[in-house]
């Protein structure tokens, strides 16, 4: 059986929502970080099944991703900066991050990146239903999906600030590290078999105060 000692952290949200920008900040502030853009991954390691020409854009294989990814994830101290969530082995993944912009901010963003209108619309709707919160909360247990306003450069550091914090919380309470594998119980336990204990410390580390955002 493997073990991570350092927690992967997925962070996620609709195209323009501050990911690669958060992502990168994150990996500068946490020690040891590895950080994965999948955009750029899928790519450099050939991961396509075809080309979407209503969208101008590559169809992953998501399988073939796993294949390279998985090896990658179960050593920990992963960084993963995508749109899409819930193709990650829930097991590998210890934080989701789901960054959330308002539709004017996120509007500005996409058109200054050149999306044509048809995609500009698509990803203001999928921000106004909230479809990556949704997909977050119905992949991965609900005590690690936190939700956190990315409208700004401030709001942006202020989150790297909690997840730094969150880490660090995650450390002293697995210092053993946890399992990279599924129990018979379909739950994941730390080394030591202390389980999810600890979960709220990890939370309010990452919510922090509320009137922050």
């Amino acid at each position: 059986m493997s073990y991570r000692l350092t927690p992967n952290i997925l962070v996620t949200g609709t195209p323009g929502c501050g990911k690669t920008t958060t992502s990168e900040l994150l990996s500068r502030h946490l020690k040891d970080s590895r950080y994965y853009n999948i955009s750029d991954f899928a790519r450099d390691n050939k991961c396509y099944e075809g080309f979407d020409d209503a969208r101008k854009s590559h169809i992953v294989d998501e399988d073939k991703l796993l294949d390279h990814l998985e090896p990658l994830l179960r050593k920990g101290g992963a960084i993963v900066d995508w749109h899409v969530n819930d193709i990650f082995p829930e097991r590998l993944i210890d934080l989701v991050v789901v960054l959330r912009c308002d539709n004017s901010v996120l509007y500005d963003r996409l058109a200054a990146r050149g999306y044509h209108e048809a995609k500009l619309q698509e990803n203001i709707d999928a921000e106004i239903m909230g479809v990556v919160m949704q997909d977050a909360v119905d992949s991965y247990a609900a005590e690690i999906v936190v939700e956190l306003q990315s409208n700004s450069t401030e709001d942006m550091e202020q989150n790297v600030d909690r997840v730094v914090m969150w880490t660090d919380a995650w450390l002293k309470q697995h210092p053993k590290g946890v399992t990279n594998e599924r129990d018979d119980k379909g739950e994941d336990e730390d080394e030591d078999g202390s389980g999810s204990d600890g979960a709220e410390e990890e939370e309010e580390a990452i919510e922090g105060d509320s009137d922050d955002n």
